[in-house]
Formats: C-alpha cells, sequence, structure tokens
C-alpha cells in the first residue's frame, strides 16, 4: 500500500517537476463559409492572437488562448444582387495536443479540441442594381433592428489541426466546425446555418 502511494505521489511530482508553461503568437489567413442548404460561397478573411500551451511531457500538452478571427461568407441572391456577411470574434480554444519529434529542431503537433467564441463586431453588406444604377446597404451583424441581420453572439465547436514546428517558428492548419447556429430563424430557407472556417497561420513561440 505504502509503495503503491510512493510510486502515485513520485509519478505527480515528474509531472508537475517537468510541466511547463509557453507562450505564442499568431497571424493567419481564415476561409471560412455557412453550412447549411443555401449556396453561400467561401469568405477570405484573418485570425491573429496570443496562445499559451502547457506541456505535461514530451508528448502531451494542453493548448489554449485568446484569438480574434474573422469569419462569414458570400451569398449571390441573383438578379445582381449579393451579400457579404463579415462576424467578427473572439475566441478561446481548449486543445489537446500531441507532439512528434522529425529531427532535434523540428516537431509535428497534432491538436482537437472544443473552441468557444463570442461575437464582438460585424457587418452585413447588400449590393444590388435598379435601373443601371448600383447600390449599397449595410447592417450590424449581430444587431436585433428590422434592418439587422440579427446574428448570434455565443459560438462553439470542435477545432482541429495540425502544426510544422521549426526551432520557435511554426506553420499550422487549422479547422473548426460550428455546433451553434449563427441566428435563431432560417436563413432563405436554410435550418440553422452554422459557422465553418478553415485557416493557415504562421506563429513564433516566445
Amino acid at each position: 500500500m505504502k509503495k503503491g502511494l510512493i510510486l502515485v505521489l513520485f509519478a505527480l511530482v515528474s509531472t508537475v517537476s517537468f510541466a511547463q508553461i509557453s507562450w505564442s503568437g499568431k497571424v493567419g489567413m481564415n476561409m471560412s463559409n455557412f453550412t447549411g442548404d443555401m449556396e453561400t460561397d467561401m469568405r477570405v478573411g484573418f485570425n491573429l492572437g496570443v496562445g499559451m500551451e502547457y506541456s505535461f511531457t514530451d508528448l502531451w500538452s494542453l493548448q489554449t488562448g485568446l484569438m480574434f478571427s474573422q469569419k462569414g461568407a458570400k451569398l449571390d441572391a441573383g438578379e445582381g444582387e449579393s451579400v457579404k456577411f463579415n462576424p467578427l470574434y473572439l475566441e478561446i480554444p481548449v486543445m489537446a495536443g500531441a507532439r512528434f519529434a522529425v529531427t532535434d529542431n523540428q516537431s509535428v503537433l497534432v491538436k482537437a479540441g472544443p473552441y468557444f467564441g463570442i461575437g464582438i463586431a460585424g457587418k452585413v453588406k447588400s449590393e444590388y442594381s435598379e435601373e443601371g444604377e448600383s447600390f449599397s446597404e449595410k447592417g450590424d451583424f449581430f444587431g436585433d433592428g428590422e434592418d439587422q441581420f440579427g446574428g448570434k453572439r455565443f459560438d462553439c465547436g470542435l477545432g482541429i489541426g495540425v502544426a510544422y514546428e521549426i526551432n520557435k517558428f511554426f506553420v499550422s492548419l487549422d479547422g473548426q466546425f460550428g455546433f451553434t447556429p449563427v441566428v435563431d430563424y432560417d436563413m432563405e430557407g436554410v435550418s440553422n446555418p452554422k459557422n465553418m472556417n478553415f485557416s493557415i497561420g504562421v506563429g513564433y513561440k516566445f
């Protein structure tokens, strides 16, 4: 009994002694869209923020941080009318990471876990033509008024990613699949459209 307890305590002490926190900065390009039956097109945006990694062992770590992310989609409504959706979110990912060494100074990191976001700003822009003249209208993505889109501010979903690390630099490919609808109503006959996003980014570990 005592021997088993000593082994458990030794394992905990070893884990705590190895555990270390590191920070990183990242900037990237988003390629986002809405899921659903409506044929929206991909919209290019950006993401930037800071990350924190808590390493338990050489293999396992916890990945989190705070990201500023521009998502959305484009819609061709026909007859010369188009709509651009431009929501901006603050996001916190919480991911488990596994790191595999390639050489002494290079490694591959695979990560997966949930993310949580809150909408902070964003516009909806409509462009159309009437009698040979072009017009445009703007509204708030998260507004509740008659001319607003009425988007939901809370967003969460599943995030996955892979990064290639060279010394303190890294290149990452990430995907996000939203679980929560972006609006409370059916959008042009589309039931429960959700955010979907893929991104490529570069970063530096401090």
